[in-house]
């Protein structure tokens, strides 16, 4: 069966052009899956002799396992695409993960970090010498980038230079499945960027390879910057400068969009700029608007506690 899913791997990555992440996530779930299967039921011989009964034999050790309901949901949506792939290919003749039913989804409001503990922390850049510490000042350009595109972890790090367009104030970003938009950047952002890139080289080294030299930010090791190198820049400089209780690029990517849709900007322009396939994936920010609202009100009617 290793053969049959490292063609599938292939099918994820040259067809379908997943994310690394996505790959990563499915590899690894199958691998669990085989190695579940492989001890629990030592008779199966290939993937032809499997049945809906041993995928549900899977579910139920999922389930006592007490994973996330989440995760649960993507471990289901890789063996059911797996199947449908092997089915699809006439490597078997029945998709025995056709019926899998997968649990709902928990509603969850986004983790918004505040305007004001925002303010604070974008505001210290002035307290950064350009000299001293270039480290830094990518890392506050980091940051100004991130609250004023909203973009994703993923599509921060695979920036380039010849994404950025000062003239324009805008950046080309690739987001999942490969696809492109364009999204602009404010002053503080563009005066924060050319703040770094007046200093960007000293972060180059001999180790930087022709991707790291065209990459937007830098690791300290001078090459490109990876995920979570950027997640610890977020946290300290939201831990050293706020008082915010969410310190992750996510919580930045929320809060750009929760800020925009609160100020009165329209949820379908939100829906671009965060580079959602369906406004369905927007929408949650409504309620965190929402709760907002009711906020206000309840501080502001005289008639509101009565």
């Amino acid at each position: 069966m290793k053969d049959i899913k490292d063609k599938y791997i292939r099918y994820l990555k040259i067809e379908k052009n997943a994310s690394q992440h996505t790959i990563a996530a499915y590899q690894r779930d199958l691998s669990q899956l085989f190695d579940f299967l492989a001890e629990t039921f030592p008779e199966i011989l290939d993937i032809n002799t499997l049945d809906r009964h041993h995928l549900r034999g899977w579910l139920v050790d999922l389930s006592q396992r007490r994973l996330k309901r989440s995760t649960l949901q993507r471990k289901i949506a890789t063996v059911r695409s797996f199947f449908k792939y092997v089915f699809k290919r006439g490597i078997v003749k029945h998709n025995i993960a056709r019926h899998l039913i997968s649990p709902k989804s928990e509603k969850r409001l986004p983790k918004v970090i505040s305007e004001q503990d925002l303010s604070r922390t974008l505001n210290a850049h002035t307290e950064v010498s350009t000299t001293d510490k270039p480290y830094e000042v990518q890392a506050f350009a980091i940051m100004e980038l991130l609250y004023a595109s909203g973009i994703r972890l993923s599509e921060l790090v695979g920036l380039n230079l010849s994404d950025v367009d000062f003239k324009a104030r805008q950046i080309r970003v690739t987001g999942k499945g490969a696809k492109q938009r364009i999204v602009p950047f404010g002053t503080a952002a563009f005066e924060s960027l050319n703040r770094f890139l007046s200093v960007r080289e000293n972060l180059l080294s001999n180790k930087s390879g022709d991707d790291d030299v065209t990459a937007m930010f830098l690791s300290v090791s001078g090459r490109r910057i990876y995920p979570r190198a950027v997640q610890h820049v977020v946290k300290q400089i939201l831990s050293t400068h706020s008082e915010a209780t969410q310190k992750s690029p996510h919580a930045m990517r929320h809060s750009f969009a929760t800020h925009l849709l609160d100020a009165g900007a329209d949820i379908r322009v939100i829906k671009e700029l965060l580079g959602h396939s369906s406004l369905a994936a927007t929408q949650i920010y409504t309620s965190t608007s929402s709760t907002k609202l009711k906020e206000i009100y309840k501080n502001a009617h005289p008639r509101a506690e009565t």
